[in-house]
C-alpha cells in the first residue's frame, strides 16, 4: 500500500492535469467504461501503461496506477501499451502512410489497384486496407471516387460545360453521371453547375469536443455542419458545395445554432433539433429525414435503414447517402453501422464515430 501510495504522489507531484484534478474513483470509472481522456493508467502486473479508452480487458483496480504524462510512465517502469499506441508512434506512422496513399491517388489518372497501394506502402492488402479505412472511413476506391466526383464538382462550378466537365474528371460519358448524380453531387450537373448563385451562407466557427466546428446556414436553415479539421480545410469544403454563393461570417445570428450543437456534444442525449436547409436527391432527402428519428444511444444498419425507408435492395444506396450527408450530427448518420455491428465509413473518421456512439451509449 505504501508502495502505491509513494507511485501515485511521484504521479501528482509532476502533473497538474486531469490526475490532480479528479477523485481515484473517477479515474477508474473512465478506464472501465473506456471513455477517453488526459491521463495514462499502468498496470503493474502487465508493465504496460495504456489510455483510459484502451480496448484490452479492464486491469483489477488493485493493479492500477494513474500518470499525467508517458514520460512519468516510463520513469516508472512502465512500457506503452500496442494495442490504444498511448505514445501516438505508431498512430503517426500510420498517418503518414494513409497521407501519402491519398497523395498517390489524387496525383493518378486512374484509380491505381489496391495492390499497388498496399506493395507501395509494404504492408499486406489486408492490413493496409483496414488502416486506410480507420483514418479516412473509406476504402482506397471509396477515396478514388470522391476525388473523381470532386474534380466535376469544381469543374462545374468553375463554369465548364457539362460535357467537357465529365471527361475531364474521368468519367466514360454523360449519361452515367447524371444516372448517378445524386451519389456524386447530391444533385444534377446543371445544379452543380450554378453553385448556389445569388445566396448568402452565414457562417460561425467553434472549439467543440473534437477540435475546430463549423456551422454553416442559410435563410432556410443550416446547410452544413463539420467538425475535427482546421479551419480552411473546413471552409473549403462549403465552398465546394456552394462555389458561387456569398459566404459571411456572422457569429451572432448563428450564436443560438452554435451552442445547441456543443450542448448536444456535451450531452447527446438531447435531440438536436435545428431547421435544415438539405439540398439532394429526394432518395438522399429520404434517407437523411429517417436518420433523424434513430434515437441517441442506438444504431440501425444500412440494411435496416433502406427497409425503414421502402427500399429494402438499396442498402448501398443508403450507405452513399450517409457518406454525402453535409449537416453532420443533425443528421445523425454516425448511428448507422454495418450489418454485424461493425463502425465504418464515416466522413469524420471512423474513431469520431466511435467515440460519438460510446458517449450516446454512456449517457
Amino acid at each position: 500500500m505504501a508502495r502505491a501510495a509513494s507511485s501515485r504522489h511521484i504521479a501528482r507531484m509532476h502533473d497538474t492535469n486531469t490526475i490532480d484534478r479528479l477523485p481515484d474513483e473517477h479515474l477508474w470509472q473512465q478506464v472501465l467504461t473506456r471513455q477517453p481522456g488526459d491521463f495514462l493508467y499502468g498496470v503493474t502486473t502487465m508493465g504496460v501503461y495504456c489510455r483510459p479508452g484502451c480496448p484490452s480487458p479492464p486491469p483489477l483496480r488493485r493493479n492500477v496506477r494513474y500518470f499525467g504524462t508517458c514520460a512519468e510512465a516510463e520513469a516508472a517502469g512502465f512500457r506503452a501499451c500496442k494495442r490504444c499506441d498511448p505514445k501516438g508512434e505508431r498512430a503517426a506512422i500510420a498517418q503518414a502512410v494513409v497521407r501519402d496513399a491519398c497523395q498517390f491517388i489524387e496525383a493518378a489518372e486512374e484509380m491505381p489497384s489496391l495492390d499497388t497501394l498496399a506493395d507501395r506502402a509494404g504492408y499486406s492488402r489486408f492490413h493496409f486496407l483496414r488502416m486506410f479505412r480507420d483514418h479516412t472511413g473509406l476504402t482506397p476506391r471509396g477515396y478514388a471516387q470522391g476525388v473523381r466526383a470532386r474534380r466535376l464538382s469544381d469543374s462545374l462550378a468553375g463554369g465548364a460545360r457539362v460535357a467537357d466537365a465529365v471527361a475531364g474528371a474521368g468519367y466514360g460519358s454523360e449519361s452515367r453521371v447524371y444516372e448517378k448524380s445524386g451519389a456524386l453531387l447530391g444533385m444534377t450537373p446543371g445544379a452543380a453547375r450554378r453553385g448556389g448563385h445569388g445566396e448568402v451562407i452565414r457562417t460561425a466557427f467553434a472549439d467543440c469536443l473534437f477540435g475546430r466546428l463549423l456551422v454553416g446556414a442559410t435563410d432556410k436553415g443550416v446547410c452544413f455542419i463539420g467538425f475535427a479539421e482546421p479551419d480552411e480545410t473546413l471552409l473549403g469544403d462549403l465552398r465546394r458545395r456552394f462555389p458561387k454563393a456569398r459566404i459571411v461570417t456572422d457569429d451572432g445570428a448563428l450564436a443560438g445554432t452554435v451552442r445547441a450543437v456543443l450542448d448536444f456534444l456535451d450531452e447527446p442525449t438531447r435531440a438536436l433539433e435545428l431547421p435544415l436547409d438539405l439540398r439532394g436527391t429526394a432518395f438522399q432527402e429520404r434517407v437523411w429525414r429517417t436518420l433523424t428519428r434513430i434515437p441517441a444511444g442506438e444504431t440501425r444498419s444500412y440494411a435496416e435503414v433502406a427497409a425503414m425507408i421502402g427500399k429494402p435492395n438499396a442498402a448501398r444506396a443508403v450507405a452513399q447517402s450517409c457518406a454525402s450527408n453535409p449537416v453532420a450530427l443533425a443528421v445523425p448518420c454516425h448511428r448507422v453501422v454495418g450489418t454485424n455491428g461493425a463502425v465504418r465509413g464515416y466522413r469524420w473518421g471512423v474513431p469520431r464515430k466511435k467515440a460519438l456512439l460510446e458517449r450516446e451509449k454512456v449517457a
